[in-house]
């Protein structure tokens, strides 16, 4: 008989569903009732996920009926599909949807970045954000970040709030492994095309650029995504124009002292991907540019756990009441 809480997988295919699937069945108070799938339905979770060797699962058809017995249902489905399916799930079943659907609070970003019709705003699934560890909490439905929103506002929020960066003139430069553009097939992420080279996409139009500014703060922010020749991981350079003259380093310590996620590294040590790679942990280190003197923050993280996944259980985890780092490692895995 099934001891602990009833937790669901939606859209468990992908990559972040297949991390999802990992980090579930490895919890130690959830127990995977159901994983759900659109073209892959009726295959064996192994087949589809070959890391997840052993779990004894078949992916079932993506509908309410699968998922309405869960306590908790996770929606790692694409932008523009949790709406509808949340929607037909009964109301003391808790939410917390991986898709863009319930992020932007603003109708208009959400049109002129996504199209369609505006599902409106849950709570945003951000914990390290000052009082939305405790909205979360009371939440049952809530909207997970977006992988570059989470690296990039974790690098800058606090500087803005603290009054020590401007938030008119933000300028981002990030590289995300493949595993963010998803498991599609598609010509520009054959390994041929990838390996060995960067590729600039989505300059100046990017959809995660409405969620930075409001979770951060920033009122201007120009951002360029970079595909770079690795699975997962986001490397994020932050620079903003400073408004008083502080430590940014001293800002970040100070804001994330008590996250257990986030960890602002000794001085002259910066942040790389691999040392955040298969952890739900953010890296961050902070200098000034001593040309321009611009606040520059390097932000390190698995776009697949602290940019997806993992950053998924752990405001399911608070939604439950548990213990926010539950089922979570903070340590990465190397080489």
């Amino acid at each position: 008989m099934s001891m602990g809480i009833r937790v669901a997988v939606a859209g468990a295919s992908g990559y972040a569903g297949g991390e999802l699937l990992r980090l579930v069945a490895g919890h130690p108070e959830f127990d995977l009732v159901a994983a759900t799938a659109h073209s892959q339905a009726g295959h064996r979770v192994d087949v589809v996920h070959p890391q997840l060797t052993g779990l004894d699962l078949v992916l079932g058809t993506t509908d309410p009926t699968a998922l309405a017995d869960a306590d908790l249902v996770f929606l790692a489905l694409p932008h523009g599909e949790s709406a509808a399916l949340a929607a037909q799930l009964p109301a003391e079943v808790r939410i917390v949807d991986l898709g863009a659907d319930h992020r932007l609070a603003d109708p208009y970003a959400w049109a002129q970045y996504y199209g369609g019709t505006h599902a409106g705003q849950w709570t945003y699934g951000l914990p390290e954000l000052p009082g939305q560890r405790e909205l979360i909490a009371e939440s049952t439905r809530v909207a997970n970040t977006g992988c570059y929103a989470a690296a990039i506002t974790l690098a800058l929020a606090p500087l803005i709030a603290d009054g020590a960066a401007s938030p008119a003139d933000v300028v981002v430069v990030a590289a995300s492994g493949t595993s963010g553009a998803g498991r599609a097939a598609k010509p520009h992420l054959l390994a041929s095309e990838v390996l060995g080279d960067l590729s600039p996409y989505r300059v100046g139009t990017h959809q995660h650029v409405p969620e930075i500014k409001q979770a951060s703060g920033a009122t201007g922010l120009s951002f360029t995504p970079v595909l770079a020749p690795m699975p997962r991981g986001i490397l994020a350079t932050v620079t903003a124009v400073p408004a008083r003259g502080v430590d940014p380093q001293q800002v970040l310590a100070q804001a994330y002292a008590d996250a257990p996620f986030v960890h602002v590294l000794p001085e002259g040590r910066w942040p790389h991907t691999a040392a955040t790679l298969g952890s739900n942990s953010c890296h961050l280190q902070a200098t000034v540019d001593i040309d321009s003197g611009r606040l520059i923050v390097l932000s390190a993280l698995d776009n697949l756990g602290k940019g997806a996944a993992g950053q998924a259980v752990q405001n399911a985890n608070l939604m439950l009441g548990l213990p926010e780092t539950t089922g979570l490692s903070i340590w990465g895995v190397a080489p």
